[in-house]
């Protein structure tokens, strides 16, 4: 197999699990040199109380080929962040790809609530840890990144540009902390231009993350098995490692200069460089949520997958 990512440094900030994870081992499958960044590493939980850790991420990275090193970071706290990127200048003098997937807010969504009736703490917090992670990552990451042209900036969010202009997104607060990550890739994109790196935001589509496969109750090896809970899920959901390919597919294009600025969704660049999901398919969901699903049509991926 070829590693087109070989040599190359990243950091995934937000790397125990979900997206973030995806992506570090898609990353690793490339040959990529992954630090994998979080809070839940030597034995410490994040606030979601889950079992996976950044140790288990870099082992995955490492058995996909490439190098996995875990860095337990509270993205939060501005000297920590600048400490790991300094770790990474000191070991490598070079950060090639840059990848802000840090949420963190599951816990903190309260569906369709409106601004005065949303817990106003929770509100807060969740545009804390969607928002201000990045910025802070981003701030202390870039000055390294830029030193060598082609550097990748990948924000990850929900939903894309063109989708979450015309739909409310969950709430207030929801809606806004996703699209500022949308509007950050654009700002970003326009700074980094004189350097000749680029910035994308990226979405996954449904994804089979460790939670959503828990709340529904299945694994990833029966995740079909949703059907009796939630019939669209199991026709179009994705695997983590899908948006991670994504990621590894923008790495790798020589031209993705061209694509600064943009919103992009796993899907849709699946179709245009020729990845797939674990299973071979290629899940179009957000296609699929509008034409289908929205549509009020019945599940079935045919021509979706």
């Amino acid at each position: 197999m070829t590693k087109p990512l070989a040599g190359k440094v990243a950091l995934v900030a937000g790397a125990t699990r979900g997206a973030g994870r995806g992506t570090a081992v898609a990353l690793g499958e490339t040959g990529a040199t992954v630090y994998c960044t979080g809070r839940s590493a030597g034995g410490r939980r994040s606030d979601y109380n889950r079992p996976e850790t950044l140790e288990e991420t870099a082992v995955q990275v490492n058995a996909a080929g490439g190098v996995g090193i875990p860095v337990a970071v509270d993205h939060l706290d501005p000297a920590a962040v600048q400490s790991l990127v300094q770790r990474i200048d000191d070991e490598h003098g070079r950060l090639d790809i840059l990848v802000n997937d840090i949420w963190g807010g599951e816990k903190l969504i309260e569906w369709d609530a409106p601004v005065w009736a949303h817990h106003l703490n929770s509100g807060l917090l969740m545009l804390h840890t969607a928002v201000d992670t990045h910025l802070i990552t981003s701030h202390f990451a870039l000055p390294l990144l830029i030193r060598n042209p082609g550097g990748l900036v990948v924000e990850m969010t929900d939903g894309t540009r063109e989708y979450n202009a015309g739909h409310y997104r969950v709430s207030t607060f929801y809606d806004l902390a996703k699209n500022a990550v949308l509007r950050l890739a654009f700002s970003q994109a326009e700074e980094l231009k004189q350097f000749g790196c680029t910035a994308v935001a990226l979405t996954p589509g449904w994804m089979r993350s460790e939670m959503m496969l828990e709340h529904f109750g299945v694994t990833e090896e029966n995740w079909r098995d949703a059907a009796a809970v939630q019939p669209h899920f199991a026709a179009i959901s994705e695997s983590p490692r899908f948006v991670g390919r994504a990621v590894a597919a923008l790495a790798a294009d020589p031209n993705v200069h061209g694509r600064t600025g943009g919103s992009f969704s796993s899907g849709g660049l699946a179709l245009e460089y020729g990845f797939t999901d674990i299973d071979g398919s290629r899940p179009d969901c957000w296609r699929y949520l509008v034409e289908v699903q929205e549509a009020g049509r019945p599940a079935d991926a045919s021509g979706y997958r």
